[in-house]
């Protein structure tokens, strides 16, 4: 399943700087929100519990295009891209719109918050057709 194409400079996706933030504010941000996932992005639902079971959109990058991910996983990446300072840039007392993870295999997530409620996020494979994403994120994560 291909996703569409995603604008590729936007300023908004870029990973804010190392020291932007500290540890204990990153610990901080986990308590204000949580990972609940997206039907849309699913082709094998897992224990997510959506209702109906999951309804992939063809135009949405599937999270599990190469393998299933579970909730805990997922979650668990959402956190490490949050403790290592893989956001994009927020307003003091805000929420930032991305968080960016790569699991043990190297492969790429971007978890964005839902526009709806901004302190739930859904995430997503970051694919081959988004490369110049993909080596940015791969090389941030190598350096924290």
């Amino acid at each position: 399943m291909a996703g569409r194409k995603r604008e590729g400079n936007r300023p908004d996706r870029r990973v804010w700087e190392a020291a932007a933030t500290s540890l204990q504010q990153r610990r901080a941000l986990l308590e204000k929100v949580r990972y609940v996932g997206s039907a849309n992005h699913k082709l094998h639902p897992g224990d997510y519990g959506f209702t109906p079971s999951h309804n992939p959109r063809p135009t949405k990058s599937a999270c599990d295009a190469l393998r299933s991910i579970l909730i805990t996983e997922a979650s668990q990446l959402f956190r490490d891209g949050i403790l290592r300072g893989m956001v994009s840039r927020f307003e003091p007392g805000g929420l930032p719109k991305y968080v960016w993870a790569v699991d043990g295999d190297g492969e790429v997530y971007e978890a964005k918050a839902k526009p709806d409620q901004e302190s739930d996020y859904h995430g997503y494979r970051i694919g081959e057709d988004e490369m110049a994403v993909r080596q940015y994120v791969l090389a941030e994560w190598k350096k924290r």
